[in-house]
């Protein structure tokens, strides 16, 4: 392996420790080295702290090194002021002389205008390196710049035989919600919820297994619960209305309903492009990932849309015989993996 890969494929496993804790930021890796030693690393704090480069140059314990010294980042530092000053500007007050670079930055504020500073400050700057093992590392924040909605990962359990969810009698006779995957596939899911920025669900599911929607078994934040409720039919003293998360209701614009405690209603046209319009109004909220975790019928429309970007597929061992199909879906599949006795298949949208 080439020596400016083995340190770009370093800046993305030490970017993944940014994973649910710096959006709306680029989850961005950073490590300088100095004749062919590692003397400083970082990744980005959460939202509104430092960034990768200011974190690996302020663990630098000798600083006169970094005047000979090579700064690997696996995206584009930015040259503008946000909640931090540019790091392009702390790059170039270091007197690092060369830095090397995963993948051009597309934010309209940064776009190449982070290289050209490094440049006119006579910096070598070598790029992009890795650039595909990149743009999946920062798939979220790409998604949300290029095509201007979140990163979408649909998720669901199925039975053995493709059923999303037993027939009526056979849910009454378990206690709800009714599983089809293991305890830790179940854990998994929370973990996944830590790691992305909400999670939207329909009414009835909400109205059929009264979720929490948080992330209950794994350290993090929980995510936004996104709920379509066209009518205003969730009762309020319902999960997805508690204190643990905060709830935005997506309603008709006819709705004339009780405003739900603790949620923010926000009125749409469900008439017309539902799924666009929620994935518009998504981004303008800065919203960069959400899991779309059913029901069937809202998968569905997400997959007619063909407003997605991954599939997490659990595919438990028990049978149904009938009840209401799982969602059919056809794409590359990336990854397949057992569970204990669940089968996890991950496919991507190319």
């Amino acid at each position: 392996m080439k020596i400016h890969e083995k340190y770009i494929l370093r800046c993305i496993e030490l970017g993944k420790n940014g994973l649910g804790t710096t959006a709306p930021n680029p989850m961005v890796g950073c490590v300088i080295l100095c004749d062919n030693t590692i003397i400083g690393e970082g990744f980005t704090s959460p939202f509104g702290g430092h960034h990768a480069e200011v974190n690996a140059i302020n663990s630098v314990k000798d600083k006169s090194l970094l005047k000979k010294a090579t700064l690997y980042v696996s995206l584009e530092p930015c040259s503008h002021f946000g909640k931090t000053p540019p790091c392009t500007d702390l790059i170039i007050k270091s007197g690092i002389p060369r830095v090397v670079i995963g993948l051009k930055d597309p934010h309209s504020k940064v776009a190449g205008k982070g290289i050209h500073a490094l440049r006119k400050a006579g910096i070598e700057v070598i790029f992009p390196v890795l650039e595909e093992a990149c743009e999946d590392h920062h798939k979220r924040f790409l998604t949300f710049h290029l095509k201007k909605r979140p990163y979408i990962i649909l998720k669901w359990a199925e039975s053995a035989d493709g059923y999303i969810a037993p027939t009526s009698e056979l849910r009454e006779k378990k206690p709800q919600p009714f599983w089809i995957s293991n305890r830790y596939s179940k854990q998994l899911v929370h973990q996944w919820r830590a790691e992305e920025q909400a999670i939207l669900v329909g009414t009835n599911t909400v109205l059929e297994d009264n979720p929490k929607l948080n992330a209950r078994t794994w350290v993090g934040k929980s995510p936004l619960r996104v709920v379509l409720d066209r009518e205003l039919k969730i009762p309020s003293d319902y999960n997805v209305f508690d204190d643990s998360a905060d709830t935005l209701v997506y309603t008709n614009s006819d709705s004339d309903g009780p405003k739900q405690k603790g949620a923010e209603i926000q009125t749409i046209d469900f008439s017309r492009k539902v799924v666009e319009t929620i994935c518009q109004d998504l981004h303008s909220r800065q919203v960069q990932s959400i899991i779309v975790e059913g029901g069937a019928q809202t998968l569905i429309s997400f997959i007619k849309a063909k407003a997605w970007d991954e599939a997490r597929i659990f595919v438990g061992n028990s049978e149904f015989g009938d009840g209401i199909k799982a969602p059919v879906i056809t794409a590359r599949e990336i990854e397949k993996k057992r569970i204990a006795t669940d089968t996890l298949r991950i496919l991507k949208n190319d």
